[in-house]
C-alpha cells in the first residue's frame, strides 16, 4: 500500500521547470486511504522532488528542501488575537506542519476593529479553539494541539514540549517573561513582536541570547503605551507578517534571523530602525 500511493504520486506529477506539481487533493484522497497524516504525505512529496499544487507560488522563495521542513515542523502560537491570529493564518497557508495554539481568552466586541478571527458571530467563543477551526479550513493538512488556557510558570513547559519554536503574540512583559523561560528551558527560539498605535517591533531571540525579560521580576512595565495609543488594525497586520517571515525563515532554514536586535517600525512617518541588544 505504501508503495502505491507513492507511485500514484509520482505518476500523477506534471512538470514545471525544475519540479514537478501534484494536485493538493490526491495527496489528501491518498493520506485518507492509507490512514496517514496529510502532511506527511506533502512532506514526502516535496521531499522526491514533487510539489502539492496549493505550495507552488512558495518554492520559488522556500525550495522543495525548505517546504518540506516546514511541514515537518511544530511551531506555537502564545496568543491567538490581534497578532496570533495573523500569525497562525499565515503559517497554515504556509505549510507549517503542527501548530500549537495557546489562549485563555474569549472574543469581545473591542476585538472587532484589529483580530483577524473574530467577527460578530463568534464573540464570547474562545479565541484559541476558533484558531484551530480557521486553521482546518485554510489547510487541512495542519495539524493543531489547542490550549484553551494562558500560559503561566507552571504550564508553559508542558504547553511548549515538542515546539520548535514560539511565536510571541502576547501583551504583557510578565507573560512574555514566562515565555521567554520555557522557551530557554526547552532550547527553542521565541519570535517576539509587540504593537501599539503606529508603532510596532520584532525581534528573534535564541535560549542563549540575552533578552529584556531576563531581570529580576517588575524590572520592566507589565504593559505599555498601547493602553493609551490604542491599537489600530493595520499594526497587528504589519508586525504578524514579520513575525510570521521570521518563524518561516527558522523553520525552513532559508534565511538568518532577526537576532540581537528589534526591528522597529513607527507608520505614522513611515520609518524602520533596527536597534542593537
Amino acid at each position: 500500500m505504501t508503495e502505491d500511493w507513492k507511485s500514484r504520486l509520482e505518476n500523477a506529477a506534471e512538470e514545471r521547470g525544475s519540479f514537478r506539481v501534484v494536485p493538493w487533493p490526491l495527496c489528501r484522497e491518498l493520506a485518507a486511504s492509507c490512514g496517514l497524516p496529510p502532511r506527511e504525505v506533502e512532506r514526502w512529496a516535496c521531499e522526491n522532488g514533487i510539489v502539492p499544487s496549493r505550495y507552488e507560488r512558495s518554492i520559488g522563495t522556500l525550495g522543495l528542501e525548505g517546504q518540506a521542513r516546514l511541514l515537518g515542523s511544530t511551531a506555537a502560537v502564545v496568543g491567538c488575537g490581534g497578532l496570533g491570529g495573523l500569525v497562525v493564518e499565515l503559517l497554515a497557508r504556509a505549510g507549517v506542519g503542527r501548530l500549537v495554539l495557546v489562549d485563555g481568552d474569549s472574543f469581545s466586541d473591542h476585538n472587532l476593529n484589529r483580530q483577524l478571527l473574530c467577527d460578530e458571530s463568534n464573540l464570547g467563543r474562545s479565541k484559541a479553539r476558533t484558531a484551530a477551526l480557521r486553521v482546518s479550513a485554510v489547510n487541512g493538512a495542519v495539524e493543531t494541539k489547542v490550549a484553551e488556557t494562558f500560559l503561566d510558570p507552571l504550564n508553559a513547559v508542558e504547553i511548549l514540549s515538542g515546539c520548535d519554536l514560539a511565536v510571541d503574540a502576547l501583551d504583557s512583559n510578565s507573560a512574555r517573561k514566562t515565555l521567554r523561560h520555557a522557551c530557554r528551558e526547552l532550547g527553542i527560539p521565541m519570535v517576539h513582536g509587540a504593537i501599539a498605535g503606529f508603532w510596532g517591533q520584532v525581534g528573534v531571540f535564541l535560549p542563549e541570547d540575552t533578552t529584556p525579560w531576563d531581570g529580576p521580576d517588575g524590572s520592566l512595565p507589565d504593559r505599555g503605551i498601547e493602553t493609551e495609543t490604542g491599537n489600530p488594525p493595520f499594526t497587528p497586520a504589519f508586525v504578524a507578517a514579520l513575525e510570521a517571515a521570521e518563524a518561516i525563515k527558522i523553520l525552513a532554514n532559508v534565511s538568518k534571523p532577526l537576532r540581537h536586535r528589534l526591528l522597529w517600525a513607527d507608520l505614522d512617518r513611515g520609518e524602520f530602525h533596527k536597534l542593537r541588544l
